[in-house]
């Protein structure tokens, strides 16, 4: 991939910093998730966690490659006492969690250098009323079978206070008048990132994907941004510019 230039006031972008930049914005989704959510957040040099309650469950995210003995401690008792699902995310692939009991997997940290994405096949919003914030819970709920989230409860995912949270956007995508796809961007220290890009079950197939991605990217053409993707996404992050990094070692168990 040819180098995009970039801005003299933005980070340089590289495919070895990528990890630690996906780190980050991790981080600092999920904070602003968590404090709109009411939920406690522990923040320490080598994770953060938001502890939440028993369907939102506890988010673990790594952030140095060197957790050291007390912060292992630490997480192994977060996991330990949780009430609902955990999630962790290492970037970095370093921590071992194998001792606690929890699958894992990995997927790739992907990059994009800035640049223009293109325009959108279809209409997108960048998310302001309350509606459209439901309509994009219910597409993710949907997309991800967050079957935790089930029954529906209106801003239990996506709390009307997440909107007002610094450097975090929610997009819908609409085919034929209805909320096809959505998807979180989040920009902190000069980096951009995507969570939950979902499509409904009802427009699989139809490029809600890519257009809400695109209408997102729209945002972030000055920036360099990473995301992490699974097997199926992976497709679509390259044809829209995205390289892959490292790979991320993730760790989930049921409540």
């Amino acid at each position: 991939m040819t180098p995009r230039s970039t801005s003299t006031d933005q980070p340089a972008a590289s495919l070895a910093e990528a990890p630690m930049r996906q780190a980050r914005n991790s981080a600092a989704f999920w904070t602003a998730t968590g404090r709109s959510r009411g939920h406690e957040v522990i923040r320490r040099r080598g994770f953060v966690a938001v502890d939440g309650d028993e369907r939102a469950g506890l988010r673990i995210l790594i952030q140095e490659p060197d957790l050291d003995p007390a912060e292992l401690a630490e997480v192994n008792e977060l996991v330990r006492r949780a009430v609902g699902p955990v999630t962790a995310e290492d970037p970095y692939s370093s921590t071992d969690l194998n001792h606690l009991g929890m699958r894992n997997w990995q997927m790739p940290v992907m990059l994009r250098l800035p640049g223009p994405a293109g325009e959108p096949a279809s209409d997108v919003i960048r998310v302001r009323r309350p509606e459209d914030l439901q309509a994009a819970e219910r597409v993710v709920i949907d997309g991800f079978e967050l079957d935790t989230f089930e029954p529906y409860r209106p801003g239990e995912l996506f709390p009307p206070a997440l909107l007002d949270q610094p450097g975090v956007d929610v997009f819908v995508a609409s085919i034929d008048g209805a909320p096809a796809g959505a998807c979180v961007s989040v920009v902190a220290d000069g980096f951009g990132s995507h969570y939950w890009v979902g499509t409904s079950s009802a427009f699989r197939s139809r490029g809600a994907g890519r257009a809400v991605m695109l209408g997102a990217l729209a945002h972030l053409a000055d920036l360099p941004a990473t995301l992490t993707s699974s097997k199926l996404g992976r497709p679509l992050y390259e044809s829209l510019g995205y390289v892959v990094a490292s790979p991320s070692t993730w760790w989930s168990a049921a409540s």
